[in-house]
């Protein structure tokens, strides 16, 4: 895997990021940022997606060349992994695709301004299984409300999981933070050989392992 950083500018004096930027780094979550501070000016609002942990960036890049109307942003811890998708985003030439390397729970809780986000998806999170770690899974009640306060109304969190004792942990979760709704599952894909088209998904599939999803809307 190559782990170079992308070609991409460095944020300016001001604070900002440059419009050619892909690999966006070096955040303060301090405050919440605008919709322009990441994706530039625009003539017309667009729908924004955010996907939460990344690894290769196969679901981001499939869902951005599909959908070049919608402004999308993957957020990844792992810097060698954020690196590698904002290089292939940047191959790729999407000029609607940003790669954020920061911890996500920190960047939901402030700088993701209110109602500004169309969906967020989370695939195949670290299920954290050891009893003693389940207090570092992702989905747990603060960052569900976090992201029903970042989404707009109909809006909707999408999750898929291959662990079973995960899932459960996710619909208890689920089950005590008001104001969604259960919802199909839509088609992301062209094809209907994968649900989202991940790298972990398609090794899962050669394993034979059962997969568990979950579709939330906000309640308008």
């Amino acid at each position: 895997m190559r782990t170079n950083s992308p070609k991409h500018l460095r944020r300016g004096k001001d604070g900002k990021w440059e419009p050619g930027d892909v690999l966006l780094e070096d955040v303060s979550t301090d405050s919440a940022w605008s919709r322009q501070d990441i994706f530039g000016p625009s003539e017309q609002a667009r729908p924004m997606e955010i996907e939460v942990g990344v690894g290769k960036g196969t679901f981001l890049l499939a869902r951005a060349k599909q959908r070049p109307d919608v402004d999308f942003l993957g957020i990844e811890y792992a810097k060698a992994y954020a690196c590698y998708t904002a290089d292939r985003v940047r191959r790729a030439g999407l000029t609607n695709t940003k790669v954020l390397h920061a911890d996500a729970d920190a960047v939901f809780r402030v700088a993701i301004p209110d109602e500004s986000v169309f969906r967020v998806h989370v695939y195949f999170p670290d299920p954290w299984p050891k009893r003693k770690h389940h207090r570092r899974r992702l989905l747990q009640p603060a960052f569900v409300r976090d992201v029903r306060r970042v989404l707009q109304p109909g809006g909707q969190l999408l999750i898929v999981t291959d662990h079973r004792d995960y899932f459960e942990h996710i619909r208890r979760t689920l089950a005590n933070v008001e104001g969604f709704a259960q919802t199909p599952f839509p088609k992301l894909l062209d094809t209907d050989e994968h649900v989202v088209g991940t790298n972990f998904e398609k090794k899962y599939i050669e394993e034979g392992r059962a997969f568990y999803r979950a579709a939330l809307l906000k309640r308008i």
